[in-house]
């Protein structure tokens, strides 16, 4: 399993015991760090800032990730077409 599916599980096992748990839910808007590692034994380096927000029927937020440049080397970069990732509208 690559680390990318690997991630995906994950949140989705975060985000289903959230809902599941609210005591869960609370301790990870609360420490998320802390959370995960209690319940899925994942730990996270000191260095990196994990922010866990919770949307309702008002509210969508969107994530804009690092520009590609940023962390792949040049050699490994591949263009991908908006429509790709957002679907083409039709």
């Amino acid at each position: 399993m690559t680390n990318l599916t690997k991630e995906a599980v994950l949140k989705t096992q975060v985000i289903q015991k959230a809902w599941a748990e609210p005591d869960f839910r609370a301790r990870l808007l609360a420490d998320p760090k802390a959370a995960l590692r209690e319940a899925f034994g994942v730990e996270m380096p000191d260095d990196l800032h994990l922010h866990v927000v919770e949307e309702n029927a008002k509210e969508f937020y969107l994530v804009i990730p690092p520009h590609p440049s940023a962390i792949i080397p040049q050699a490994e970069r591949i263009d991908i077409e908006p429509a790709a990732m957002w679907g083409n509208g039709g």
